[in-house]
């Protein structure tokens, strides 16, 4: 498969994406009446409370990467001295 037909798929995968995102996204009509409801999709989340649950979910992770990059730090530290005093000898 040539670099064409790649470029050409990876095009419409994207945009079958794109297109799924803006369909899941889209307000429901008003005056429809049936199984998919407006924001049937979402009702049980209220924006407010999604809002902070992400909110409390990002925090959590930026806290569990800081402290990665803490020990990961020393462990980095304690070895570079290791090796140093390993050269002096």
């Amino acid at each position: 498969m040539g670099w064409r037909s790649k470029f050409v798929f990876l095009l419409i995968v994207y945009f079958a994406g794109f297109a799924t995102a803006v369909y899941c996204l889209a307000p429901a009509p008003e005056g429809k009446s049936g199984t998919a409801k407006k924001g049937a999709l979402f009702s049980k989340w209220k924006s407010e409370e999604f809002a902070t649950s992400v909110n409390s979910g990002m925090h959590k992770c930026i806290d569990l990467g800081k402290d990665a990059a803490r020990e990961a730090a020393k462990l980095i530290q304690e070895k570079m001295e290791e090796a140093q005093l390993q050269a002096k000898k």
